[in-house]
């Protein structure tokens, strides 16, 4: 059976970006860097991320998300605050992320990158030096 890792995005909506997190989880053996999200506190939270090496971005609700960590065996170990001056663009570029399939290469393009794509479109400068979310804040 396939571990949950969110749902696809199949319809826009109107996410509020208002209140904004970066969430690390832990990660997968070996990454010792760990796996970061995004999450929206409005309108009853949602997470952002990517799950795989190929594929569409996923989200989740808060139930999805408590899901995700058990099926995973993964563990929350830090959020950060993420101000957004422009939550309309953070919006209009999930929607773009979201719509399109994302390739991972690693450091280069992966989980870190997704969420600073979506906070810098939102007028934020928040983002990582290392792409490794245990090792660092998101800030």
């Amino acid at each position: 059976m396939a571990k949950y890792t969110g749902e696809i995005l199949t319809a826009c909506y109107e996410y509020d970006f208002s209140s904004t997190f970066a969430v690390v989880v832990s990660g997968d053996r070996p990454n010792f860097c760990g796996h970061l999200l995004l999450y929206t506190a409005a309108s009853g939270g949602q997470y952002f991320h990517i799950a795989e090496r190929k594929g569409f971005p996923r989200h989740m609700d808060e139930v999805g998300y408590r899901r995700y960590l058990l099926e995973n065996h993964k563990k929350e170990l830090r959020r950060f605050p993420v101000t957004i001056s422009n939550p309309t663009g953070s919006n209009v570029k999930v929607e773009e992320l979201v719509s399109n399939i994302w390739r991972w290469w690693v450091l280069p393009h992966n989980c870190a990158s997704f969420v600073e794509e979506v906070v810098r479109a939102g007028g934020s400068s928040a983002g990582l030096y290392s792409n490794c979310p245990a090792l660092e804040e998101f800030n």
